[in-house]
């Protein structure tokens, strides 16, 4: 089967499911936000130790992927460039397939002051998330707590996800998922990888790993409206600033600062 061959039979599949679908499937939706959780950052808090950080990577680990090289080769060979991460896993300072939170620090003037400020940075958890509403197999998805997550075991690494993301957050690796067993050649070039607020803890009735173990109280999770009241109580506390009710739609991730953004 060619490329052709294997998207038009795609296409045909997707069209047939289409026109099967009862009419309920296609009324309008309901409010993208009910029951959403929603997780607040207070960075007056955050010291920038690293604790989340490490508590992720732990909590994630066995999730991590285990590549198959060579790679395959590409056709043609510009298409996709191979990414891998396999060899620097170790890597903190940013977001990789093996790292889904990292720590972001600044240092600012502000009304004639020098500022020191972290900012923990990782998936926001769109309300409307471009990344889940784009990918071409349905590997991304937003989850009823509000949470998005991709499916290791449905993504292709085709990176629209990262391309229509605005913080372009999902991050791939190369050698592993789906497209080995398809065209590896044709389709794809391996899975995306981020945070999906630990998937696994989450459905113990656990919270992400982060949030238990910030020493600091950084972090704080609850029903959005109850998150989107405290973060603007705690903006009007510290006459602080506050991102993530707006940006991209609005997200399930607050931060407020003692600072301006534009200055982050």
């Amino acid at each position: 089967m060619n490329r052709r061959t294997f998207l038009k039979t795609l296409g045909l599949a997707g069209a047939a499911a289409c026109a099967s679908a009862p009419p309920a499937a296609l009324a309008a939706a309901p409010d993208s936000r009910s029951g959403d959780q929603a997780t607040l950052f207070d960075l007056s808090k955050c010291v920038g130790c690293g604790a989340c950080v490490e508590a992720c990577r732990e909590a994630n680990a066995g999730r991590y992927p285990e590549p198959k090289k060579p790679f395959p080769q590409m056709v043609p060979a510009d298409r996709a460039k191979p990414e891998d991460w396999s060899d620097q896993r170790g890597v903190d300072d940013r977001l990789t397939p093996y790292n889904w939170l990292y720590v972001q620090h600044f240092t600012v003037e502000h009304q004639g002051k020098a500022v020191e400020l972290h900012m923990p940075r990782r998936c926001m958890h769109c309300v409307n998330p471009p990344c889940a509403n784009l990918c071409p197999w349905g590997a991304c998805a937003k989850e009823g707590d509000g949470a998005v997550a991709i499916s290791s075991d449905l993504c292709l690494g085709g990176a629209k996800c990262r391309t229509v993301c605005p913080w372009h957050t999902p991050q791939r690796q190369t050698g592993v998922g789906l497209y080995l067993d398809l065209l590896p050649a044709y389709a794809g070039n391996g899975v995306m990888f981020k945070c999906d607020r630990c998937a696994p803890r989450r459905a113990k009735g656990q919270p992400p790993a982060c949030i238990e173990a910030c020493p600091m109280g950084v972090q704080s999770i609850g029903p959005r409206a109850e998150m989107v009241a405290r973060a603007r109580e705690l903006a009007r506390a510290m006459d602080g600033y506050i991102y993530g009710l707006d940006e991209n739609g609005g997200t399930n991730t607050f931060y407020v600062s003692p600072v301006p953004f534009d200055l982050l």
